[in-house]
């Protein structure tokens, strides 16, 4: 038992500095290829696949995400003679919290899953042996164009799953509960700060860059066969998901001990 536990420790060791050694080749090699004219073609092309694909999806999952917070806040709400502060709920909910998640979620399952999948089949059939064999760095032809194109257009993205979640809000708040519209606004542009919105854009950027990541280390190092490419897909979608909610957590706590300490004192005077 103590081997068998020592021998997984060890694994976890090895992986975990594989996995550093990959994000540091990454990151490195990404901001190296920004000046490379030869790399934008690579890095416009997964930004159609990564950004413009993915549009009906993240417009899909906002859309809802507003109707669903109207829905079930309503009634405590107009309960309480409060229902006009409706807007004001949703709008934080989503630009703050929900909509970045949600929005970064879905991207690692649908984005994630297939550079998983791509950069795996392409490990299973010895592609990436081929390119490095030819003298081209993989990570260069391969990583650095994705990590960069899903660090740019997860914050775009999830901007847009804002405006559709706050629509959304606002159709079921106002057109069918019958809040007043300009009471609705009023409320909603008092209480939804710059601050607000800043933070969900710049939790895309790690979003971002936390699935191409882990998307592309689980492709990279699957395992022979269609059952590793299936199974670093489901790792990859797994580890993405916590990677999500972990860095939200970090985030939220970073950012409320920022606001605390400087942008609540700066409103105030």
């Amino acid at each position: 038992m103590f081997e068998e536990l020592g021998a997984r420790t060890i694994r976890a060791v090895e992986k975990t500095g594989e996995f550093g050694r990959f994000v540091l080749d990454s990151s490195l090699t990404s901001v190296k290829s920004i000046g490379l004219r030869s790399t934008y073609s690579l890095i416009f092309n997964q930004m159609n696949i990564i950004g413009v694909h993915s549009v009906p999806i993240i417009m899909i999952t906002g859309a809802f995400v507003g109707m669903i917070l109207a829905v079930q806040a309503y009634g405590q709400l107009a309960g309480m003679g409060l229902e006009e502060h409706l807007g004001v709920l949703i709008n934080i909910s989503v630009v703050k919290e929900l909509g970045p998640v949600l929005a970064a979620v879905m991207l690692a399952g649908r984005v994630g899953g297939a550079l998983t999948a791509e950069l795996g089949t392409m490990r299973v059939t010895e592609q990436i042996d081929a390119i490095r064999s030819m003298g081209t760095d993989p990570i260069q032809y391969l990583v650095a164009p994705r990590f960069i194109a899903c660090l740019l257009l997860t914050p775009f993205l999830i901007i847009y799953g804002d405006c559709l979640g706050v629509l959304g809000g606002y159709f079921v708040g106002v057109i069918n509960f019958g809040i007043n519209n300009k009471a609705y606004w009023n409320f909603s542009a008092a209480g939804v700060e710059l601050w607000d919105v800043s933070i969900g854009v710049i939790k895309g950027f790690f979003f971002g860059g936390a699935i191409a990541i882990i998307s592309c280390y689980k492709g990279f190092t699957c395992e022979k066969g269609a059952e590793g490419v299936g199974r670093a897909c489901t790792e990859a979608f797994v580890a993405s998901f916590i990677s999500i909610l972990a860095i939200d957590f970090g985030l939220a706590v970073f950012f409320n001990a920022i606001y605390d300490t400087f942008w609540h004192v700066r409103s105030v005077l």
